[in-house]
Protein backbone atom coordinates (compact mmCIF):
# COMPACT_ATOMS: atom_id res chain seq x y z
CA UNK A 1 0.00 0.00 0.00
CA UNK A 2 1.26 3.48 -0.85
CA UNK A 3 0.62 6.85 0.72
CA UNK A 4 0.56 9.97 -1.44
CA UNK A 5 2.45 13.04 -0.30
CA UNK A 6 2.00 16.45 -1.85
CA UNK A 7 5.02 17.56 -3.87
CA UNK A 8 5.02 20.85 -2.01
CA UNK A 9 6.34 18.97 1.04
CA UNK A 10 9.42 18.01 -0.98
CA UNK A 11 10.35 21.50 -2.14
CA UNK A 12 13.82 21.35 -0.60
CA UNK A 13 14.94 18.82 -3.19
CA UNK A 14 12.48 19.06 -6.06
CA UNK A 15 13.29 20.70 -9.37
CA UNK A 16 10.96 23.41 -10.55
CA UNK A 17 7.97 21.87 -12.31
CA UNK A 18 6.54 18.62 -11.03
CA UNK A 19 5.51 15.61 -12.99
CA UNK A 20 3.70 12.54 -11.85
CA UNK A 21 0.52 10.59 -12.43
CA UNK A 22 -0.75 7.09 -12.60
CA UNK A 23 -1.26 5.59 -16.02
CA UNK A 24 -4.87 6.02 -17.09
CA UNK A 25 -6.83 4.35 -19.84
CA UNK A 26 -6.63 6.00 -23.24
CA UNK A 27 -9.31 6.17 -25.89
CA UNK A 28 -7.53 6.31 -29.26
CA UNK A 29 -10.54 7.93 -30.92
CA UNK A 30 -10.69 10.76 -28.42
CA UNK A 31 -7.82 13.23 -28.71
CA UNK A 32 -8.78 15.06 -25.51
CA UNK A 33 -8.80 11.80 -23.54
CA UNK A 34 -5.42 10.82 -24.92
CA UNK A 35 -3.92 14.17 -23.95
CA UNK A 36 -5.48 13.99 -20.49
CA UNK A 37 -3.91 10.59 -19.85
CA UNK A 38 -0.47 12.24 -19.88
CA UNK A 39 -1.28 14.92 -17.28
CA UNK A 40 0.48 14.78 -13.92
CA UNK A 41 -0.96 14.97 -10.40
CA UNK A 42 0.77 16.94 -7.67
CA UNK A 43 1.72 14.02 -5.44
CA UNK A 44 4.35 11.32 -5.11
CA UNK A 45 3.49 7.83 -3.78
CA UNK A 46 5.31 6.64 -0.67
CA UNK A 47 4.92 3.13 0.77
CA UNK A 48 3.19 2.76 4.13
CA UNK A 49 6.32 1.00 5.39
CA UNK A 50 8.46 4.06 4.59
CA UNK A 51 6.32 7.22 4.72
CA UNK A 52 7.79 10.53 3.70
CA UNK A 53 9.48 12.82 6.18
CA UNK A 54 11.59 15.87 5.44
CA UNK A 55 14.31 14.68 7.82
CA UNK A 56 14.62 11.34 6.00
CA UNK A 57 14.75 13.10 2.64
CA UNK A 58 17.47 15.48 3.87
CA UNK A 59 19.49 12.56 5.21
CA UNK A 60 18.93 10.59 2.00
CA UNK A 61 20.23 13.49 -0.07
CA UNK A 62 23.41 13.68 1.98
CA UNK A 63 23.99 9.95 1.59
CA UNK A 64 23.22 10.10 -2.13
CA UNK A 65 25.97 12.63 -2.80
CA UNK A 66 28.54 11.30 -0.33
CA UNK A 67 31.57 9.43 -1.76
CA UNK A 68 32.04 7.78 1.63
CA UNK A 69 29.59 5.18 0.35
CA UNK A 70 32.34 3.79 -1.92
CA UNK A 71 35.44 1.96 -0.71
CA UNK A 72 37.80 4.38 -2.49
CA UNK A 73 35.83 7.39 -1.23
CA UNK A 74 35.66 8.67 -4.80
CA UNK A 75 32.23 7.52 -6.01
CA UNK A 76 28.77 8.42 -4.80
CA UNK A 77 25.29 7.50 -6.02
CA UNK A 78 25.38 10.77 -7.93
CA UNK A 79 28.40 9.57 -9.94
CA UNK A 80 26.00 7.47 -12.03
CA UNK A 81 22.88 9.55 -11.33
CA UNK A 82 23.97 13.13 -11.87
CA UNK A 83 21.23 15.79 -11.61
CA UNK A 84 22.94 17.85 -14.32
CA UNK A 85 22.72 14.85 -16.67
CA UNK A 86 19.02 14.16 -16.09
CA UNK A 87 19.90 11.89 -13.15
CA UNK A 88 21.96 9.52 -15.31
CA UNK A 89 25.61 9.66 -16.45
CA UNK A 90 25.54 9.97 -20.24
CA UNK A 91 27.69 6.85 -20.71
CA UNK A 92 26.95 3.70 -22.73
CA UNK A 93 27.84 1.58 -19.70
CA UNK A 94 28.10 2.58 -16.04
CA UNK A 95 31.61 2.76 -14.58
CA UNK A 96 32.30 1.98 -10.94
CA UNK A 97 35.51 1.17 -9.08
CA UNK A 98 36.28 -1.53 -11.63
CA UNK A 99 37.67 0.40 -14.64
CA UNK A 100 36.27 -2.26 -16.97
CA UNK A 101 32.82 -0.91 -16.22
CA UNK A 102 29.45 -2.59 -15.83
CA UNK A 103 27.47 -4.49 -18.48
CA UNK A 104 24.52 -2.05 -18.47
CA UNK A 105 23.75 1.64 -18.51
CA UNK A 106 22.91 3.62 -15.41
CA UNK A 107 19.17 4.34 -15.74
CA UNK A 108 17.80 7.79 -15.01
CA UNK A 109 16.11 8.23 -11.64
CA UNK A 110 13.49 10.61 -13.03
CA UNK A 111 10.03 9.47 -11.87
CA UNK A 112 11.55 6.40 -10.22
CA UNK A 113 8.81 6.40 -7.55
CA UNK A 114 6.39 4.90 -10.05
CA UNK A 115 8.31 1.98 -11.51
CA UNK A 116 8.58 -1.03 -9.24
CA UNK A 117 10.11 -3.53 -9.67
CA UNK A 118 13.29 -1.69 -10.57
CA UNK A 119 16.43 -2.35 -12.57
CA UNK A 120 16.72 -3.13 -16.26
CA UNK A 121 15.85 -6.73 -15.43
CA UNK A 122 13.52 -5.98 -12.51
CA UNK A 123 15.75 -7.60 -9.90
CA UNK A 124 14.87 -5.03 -7.23
CA UNK A 125 11.40 -5.41 -5.77
CA UNK A 126 11.20 -1.83 -4.50
CA UNK A 127 13.28 1.32 -4.20
CA UNK A 128 14.38 0.47 -0.66
CA UNK A 129 16.04 -2.72 -1.91
CA UNK A 130 18.10 -0.98 -4.59
CA UNK A 131 20.72 0.96 -2.61
CA UNK A 132 22.95 -1.84 -1.36
CA UNK A 133 23.06 -3.51 -4.75
CA UNK A 134 25.53 -0.97 -6.20
CA UNK A 135 27.07 -0.20 -2.81
CA UNK A 136 28.15 -3.82 -2.22
CA UNK A 137 28.97 -4.66 -5.84
CA UNK A 138 32.75 -5.11 -6.28
CA UNK A 139 32.51 -3.65 -9.78
CA UNK A 140 30.50 -0.64 -8.65
CA UNK A 141 31.06 1.02 -5.25
CA UNK A 142 32.91 -1.99 -3.79
CA UNK A 143 31.87 -1.29 -0.20
CA UNK A 144 30.94 -3.56 2.71
CA UNK A 145 27.99 -3.01 5.01
CA UNK A 146 30.00 -3.00 8.27
CA UNK A 147 32.58 -0.56 6.92
CA UNK A 148 29.93 1.83 5.61
CA UNK A 149 28.07 1.85 8.91
CA UNK A 150 31.34 2.39 10.81
CA UNK A 151 32.29 5.32 8.57
CA UNK A 152 28.94 7.03 9.04
CA UNK A 153 28.79 6.34 12.78
CA UNK A 154 32.18 8.05 13.23
CA UNK A 155 30.74 11.34 11.95
CA UNK A 156 28.70 13.28 14.55
CA UNK A 157 26.78 15.09 11.82
CA UNK A 158 25.46 11.80 10.47
CA UNK A 159 24.56 10.53 13.93
CA UNK A 160 22.56 13.73 14.42
CA UNK A 161 20.90 13.40 10.99
CA UNK A 162 19.86 9.80 11.70
CA UNK A 163 18.51 10.90 15.07
CA UNK A 164 16.38 13.59 13.43
CA UNK A 165 15.09 11.16 10.84
CA UNK A 166 14.44 8.12 13.08
CA UNK A 167 14.32 9.32 16.69
CA UNK A 168 17.75 8.05 17.69
CA UNK A 169 21.25 8.04 16.21
CA UNK A 170 21.53 4.33 15.44
CA UNK A 171 22.85 3.80 11.91
CA UNK A 172 21.59 0.62 10.25
CA UNK A 173 21.23 -0.75 6.77
CA UNK A 174 17.40 -0.48 6.75
CA UNK A 175 17.64 3.17 7.79
CA UNK A 176 20.17 3.93 5.08
CA UNK A 177 17.90 2.22 2.54
CA UNK A 178 14.81 4.07 3.76
CA UNK A 179 16.53 7.45 3.65
CA UNK A 180 17.99 7.01 0.18
CA UNK A 181 14.64 5.77 -1.15
CA UNK A 182 12.80 8.73 0.40
CA UNK A 183 15.11 11.20 -1.31
CA UNK A 184 15.07 9.36 -4.63
CA UNK A 185 11.26 9.38 -4.73
CA UNK A 186 11.49 13.17 -4.77
CA UNK A 187 13.33 13.13 -8.10
CA UNK A 188 10.75 14.26 -10.62
CA UNK A 189 10.79 15.59 -14.17
CA UNK A 190 10.68 19.33 -14.64
CA UNK A 191 7.87 20.84 -16.68
CA UNK A 192 8.51 20.34 -20.40
CA UNK A 193 6.98 22.04 -23.46
CA UNK A 194 4.76 18.96 -23.83
CA UNK A 195 3.34 19.48 -20.34
CA UNK A 196 2.51 23.09 -21.14
CA UNK A 197 0.79 21.95 -24.32
CA UNK A 198 -1.44 19.31 -22.70
CA UNK A 199 -2.33 21.86 -20.04
CA UNK A 200 -3.71 24.24 -22.63
CA UNK A 201 -0.86 26.23 -24.18
CA UNK A 202 -1.43 25.40 -27.84
CA UNK A 203 1.70 27.30 -28.89
CA UNK A 204 4.02 25.32 -26.60
CA UNK A 205 4.95 22.74 -29.24
CA UNK A 206 5.10 22.87 -33.02
CA UNK A 207 2.62 21.45 -35.51
CA UNK A 208 5.27 18.87 -36.41
CA UNK A 209 5.53 17.76 -32.76
CA UNK A 210 1.75 17.61 -32.45
CA UNK A 211 1.62 15.30 -35.44
CA UNK A 212 4.43 13.30 -33.85
CA UNK A 213 2.25 12.90 -30.76
CA UNK A 214 -0.51 11.46 -32.93
CA UNK A 215 1.96 9.03 -34.48
CA UNK A 216 3.31 8.15 -31.03
CA UNK A 217 -0.18 7.10 -29.95
CA UNK A 218 -1.12 5.58 -33.28
CA UNK A 219 0.85 4.28 -36.24
CA UNK A 220 4.23 4.21 -34.46
CA UNK A 221 2.78 2.18 -31.55
CA UNK A 222 5.09 3.85 -29.01
CA UNK A 223 2.33 4.36 -26.43
CA UNK A 224 1.77 0.61 -26.22
CA UNK A 225 4.61 0.66 -23.65
CA UNK A 226 5.58 4.32 -23.22
CA UNK A 227 2.22 5.40 -21.80
CA UNK A 228 1.13 7.75 -19.04
CA UNK A 229 2.74 10.90 -17.62
CA UNK A 230 6.17 9.32 -17.22
CA UNK A 231 6.01 7.70 -20.67
CA UNK A 232 6.48 4.17 -19.37
CA UNK A 233 4.08 1.49 -18.23
CA UNK A 234 6.87 -0.14 -16.21
CA UNK A 235 6.68 -3.33 -18.26
CA UNK A 236 9.46 -5.61 -19.52
CA UNK A 237 9.66 -6.11 -23.28
CA UNK A 238 11.87 -7.79 -25.84
CA UNK A 239 12.17 -5.13 -28.53
CA UNK A 240 14.30 -7.37 -30.71
CA UNK A 241 17.81 -6.09 -29.94
CA UNK A 242 19.50 -8.12 -27.17
CA UNK A 243 21.38 -11.28 -28.08
CA UNK A 244 23.24 -14.21 -26.58
CA UNK A 245 23.30 -14.41 -22.80
CA UNK A 246 22.01 -10.86 -22.42
CA UNK A 247 18.54 -12.18 -21.55
CA UNK A 248 17.29 -9.47 -19.17
CA UNK A 249 14.16 -10.41 -17.23
CA UNK A 250 14.47 -13.91 -18.62
CA UNK A 251 17.28 -14.52 -16.16
CA UNK A 252 14.68 -14.81 -13.40
CA UNK A 253 12.07 -16.62 -15.49
CA UNK A 254 14.08 -19.07 -17.62
CA UNK A 255 10.95 -21.02 -18.62
CA UNK A 256 9.16 -17.93 -19.92
CA UNK A 257 9.50 -17.46 -23.66
CA UNK A 258 8.07 -13.95 -23.52
CA UNK A 259 10.50 -12.65 -20.90
CA UNK A 260 13.66 -13.83 -22.63
CA UNK A 261 15.57 -10.72 -23.77
CA UNK A 262 12.96 -8.51 -22.04
CA UNK A 263 14.17 -5.29 -20.43
CA UNK A 264 12.42 -2.54 -18.51
CA UNK A 265 10.57 0.08 -20.54
CA UNK A 266 12.38 3.32 -19.59
CA UNK A 267 10.78 6.69 -19.07
CA UNK A 268 11.04 9.06 -22.01
CA UNK A 269 11.24 12.14 -19.82
CA UNK A 270 14.30 14.21 -20.82
CA UNK A 271 14.94 11.62 -23.52
CA UNK A 272 16.62 14.05 -25.93
CA UNK A 273 19.29 14.70 -23.32
CA UNK A 274 19.90 11.09 -22.28
CA UNK A 275 21.80 9.50 -25.16
CA UNK A 276 22.99 6.85 -25.78
CA UNK A 277 19.95 4.58 -25.56
CA UNK A 278 18.86 1.03 -24.70
CA UNK A 279 19.93 -0.92 -21.60
CA UNK A 280 23.42 -1.38 -23.00
CA UNK A 281 23.92 2.03 -24.59
CA UNK A 282 24.09 0.41 -28.02
CA UNK A 283 22.02 3.04 -29.88
CA UNK A 284 23.64 6.45 -30.22
CA UNK A 285 20.86 8.81 -31.33
CA UNK A 286 17.10 9.26 -31.29
CA UNK A 287 17.12 8.96 -35.06
CA UNK A 288 18.68 5.51 -34.72
CA UNK A 289 16.12 4.57 -32.06
CA UNK A 290 13.26 5.46 -34.41
CA UNK A 291 14.87 3.49 -37.22
CA UNK A 292 15.31 0.46 -34.96
CA UNK A 293 11.61 0.44 -34.11
CA UNK A 294 10.70 1.15 -37.72
CA UNK A 295 12.49 -2.04 -38.81
CA UNK A 296 10.96 -4.09 -36.01
CA UNK A 297 14.01 -5.75 -34.45
CA UNK A 298 14.83 -9.45 -34.45
CA UNK A 299 11.77 -11.56 -35.23
CA UNK A 300 11.70 -14.29 -32.56
CA UNK A 301 9.19 -15.88 -30.15
CA UNK A 302 10.09 -13.52 -27.29
CA UNK A 303 9.71 -10.33 -29.30
CA UNK A 304 6.87 -8.14 -28.06
CA UNK A 305 3.75 -8.32 -30.26
CA UNK A 306 3.83 -4.51 -30.38
CA UNK A 307 7.24 -4.58 -32.10
CA UNK A 308 6.86 -4.99 -35.85
CA UNK A 309 7.88 -3.09 -38.99
CA UNK A 310 6.11 0.28 -39.08
CA UNK A 311 6.71 1.61 -42.61
CA UNK A 312 7.21 5.14 -41.31
CA UNK A 313 7.95 7.80 -43.90
CA UNK A 314 10.85 10.22 -43.57
CA UNK A 315 8.39 12.98 -42.64
CA UNK A 316 6.79 10.82 -39.96
CA UNK A 317 10.17 9.98 -38.46
CA UNK A 318 10.96 13.69 -38.38
CA UNK A 319 7.69 14.47 -36.59
CA UNK A 320 8.24 11.71 -34.02
CA UNK A 321 11.66 13.18 -33.19
CA UNK A 322 10.09 16.63 -32.91
CA UNK A 323 7.58 15.27 -30.42
CA UNK A 324 10.18 13.39 -28.35
CA UNK A 325 12.20 16.57 -28.05
CA UNK A 326 9.23 18.28 -26.38
CA UNK A 327 9.54 15.84 -23.45
CA UNK A 328 12.86 17.39 -22.43
CA UNK A 329 12.67 20.20 -19.89
CA UNK A 330 15.08 23.03 -19.16
CA UNK A 331 17.44 21.68 -16.49
CA UNK A 332 16.33 23.13 -13.16
CA UNK A 333 18.83 24.35 -10.57
CA UNK A 334 19.85 21.81 -7.97
CA UNK A 335 21.88 22.52 -4.84
CA UNK A 336 24.05 19.63 -3.67
CA UNK A 337 23.68 19.37 0.12
CA UNK A 338 26.56 20.05 2.49
CA UNK A 339 28.02 16.78 3.73
CA UNK A 340 28.70 16.10 7.43
CA UNK A 341 32.38 15.65 8.28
Amino acid sequence: MRLWVSLTLLAAFLPVGLSFALNTAKAPDDAATVRASYRRPAAVPFPKSNPHSEAKSVLGAMLFFDPLLSRSKTLSCSSCHNPSLSWADGLPRAIGEDPNGLPIRAPTLIDVAFFEPLGWDGKFSDLESVAFGPILSPANMNMTEPELIARLAAIPGYVDAFSKAFGDGAITRPRIEASLATFERSIVAAESPFDRWINGDESAISASAQHGFQLFNGKARCAACHSGPSFSDGSFQDIGTARGNDVGRGRFFPKSTKLRYAFKTPTLRDVARRAPYMHDGSVATLEEVIELYNKGGIDRPSRSPDIKPLALTAAEKHDLIAFLQTLTATPPPFAVPALPR
